[in-house]
């Protein structure tokens, strides 16, 4: 029976990721990436959104990911899952730069004048192209990391023999809570210096956790029973580190050392994470044609999204053109907007679809014998 808790955890998190993204571009704490403040608020009190969010949204995609490819292998060899994994993470992550994602990169150097630096420092124009290429990978970390999380996976099974699996299946529920100390201790090491989304051993533990622990029904049926304890517990954590570092604390940088490395965050990770896998296993899993639409959707939307988000940036909030009000709005209709768009139209597109988004012909007649 097909776990629809997790898609609606896959779509519910991308549409969180979206929203967060247009507060991220116009943010004023200070976070790279984006264009900065575009308001005279001396105080951009929704910016605490960001706060409540960045620490467990992508852990939970990450967790996901890990029970999905427990899923997965439970009916493919590890040659299949290496090559599904490989065609769908690794592809749309290298070839696809090349083919599409250096538009974005164009787009996010623009915003910060790079290309005009690079060019009057006398660099050559291929090699600020490959830069541009390089930057336009952008939201893809998620799937970069995830196919390393996959092969060094396929090497774990191979040395343990399942004997994980099924220690996992007997975690009892107080070793759930023991789990935070080890995420905690891995967002000290492996981090890399300059992109601080590249978290390897922090993402890790949860890809690893979501496979040999959260994938198992005798695991989930215990958080099931405290799903409300979980969410009330997650929520007074996120509100409480929002509260701190972005009122108390003026603003700090959410997504950087210290903080994202402190045991406040680890904290606010992990027992989100486990909010979001409990609640929705208890309450959301289920499936309507809205919500299978949304799930068959969201790797597109999140491939895509930030390319509208950052275009209304660069070709309206950058040079005042439109109101800060006006400039949010359009950004987050032009997050869904291309998202959608940009992903059915791609997905029609023979060999080109396959370099941007890993979709082969026979992913395209799977897709049609569902729909018949």
């Amino acid at each position: 029976m097909r776990k629809h808790y997790l898609d609606n955890i896959r779509w519910i998190t991308v549409v969180l990721v979206v929203i967060y993204h247009v507060f991220y571009m116009y943010n004023s704490e200070g976070v790279p990436g984006g264009l900065g403040r575009i308001t005279n608020l001396e105080i951009q009190y929704y910016d605490i959104y960001q706060y409540l969010v960045y620490p467990w949204f992508m852990p939970v995609l990450f967790v996901v990911a890990g029970i999905s490819s427990r899923l997965y292998l439970e009916g493919h060899t590890d040659k299949e899952f290496v090559k599904s994994r490989t065609m769908k993470l690794l592809v749309p992550s290298t070839i696809g730069l090349f083919a599409f994602q250096f538009i974005q990169g164009y787009i996010s150097m623009s915003l910060g004048n790079g290309i005009d630096g690079l060019a009057s420092a006398g660099v050559p124009k291929p090699v600020i192209f490959l830069i541009m290429v390089a930057t336009g990978s952008g939201v893809l970390w998620f799937i970069h990391l995830l196919w390393i999380y996959s092969i060094v996976l396929v090497w774990v099974r191979k040395i343990e023999k399942g004997r994980l699996l099924e220690t996992g299946s007997k975690t009892p529920l107080w070793m759930t809570v023991l789990f935070y100390f080890p995420i905690w201790g891995a967002a000290q090491v492996l981090n890399a210096p300059m992109i601080s989304v590249y978290r390897f051993a922090f993402y890790f533990v949860f890809f690893i956790l979501g496979y040999y622990v959260f994938s198992n029904e005798e695991v989930m049926e215990k958080l099931k029973k405290y799903a409300p304890a979980l969410i009330i517990i997650a929520a007074v954590l996120c509100i409480s580190f929002a509260v701190r570092y972005f009122l108390i604390l003026g603003g700090q940088n959410f997504a950087d050392k210290p903080v994202n490395r402190g045991p406040f965050f680890a904290a606010c990770a992990y027992f989100g994470t486990l909010a979001m896998l409990a609640g929705m296993a208890k309450y959301g899993n289920f499936s309507t044609p809205f919500t299978s639409w949304m799930s068959r959707k969201s790797f597109g939307l999140y491939v895509f999204h930030y390319l509208g988000i950052s275009s209304v940036a660069l070709f309206f909030a950058k040079p005042h053109i439109l109101p800060a009000p006006v400039c949010y709005i359009l950004s987050l209709v032009m997050g869904f907007a291309c998202g959608y768009l940009l992903y059915a139209i791609i997905a029609k597109i023979p060999g080109y679809r396959w370099a941007v988004l890993g979709i082969t012909k026979d992913d395209m007649k799977k897709k049609m014998n569902r729909i018949k």
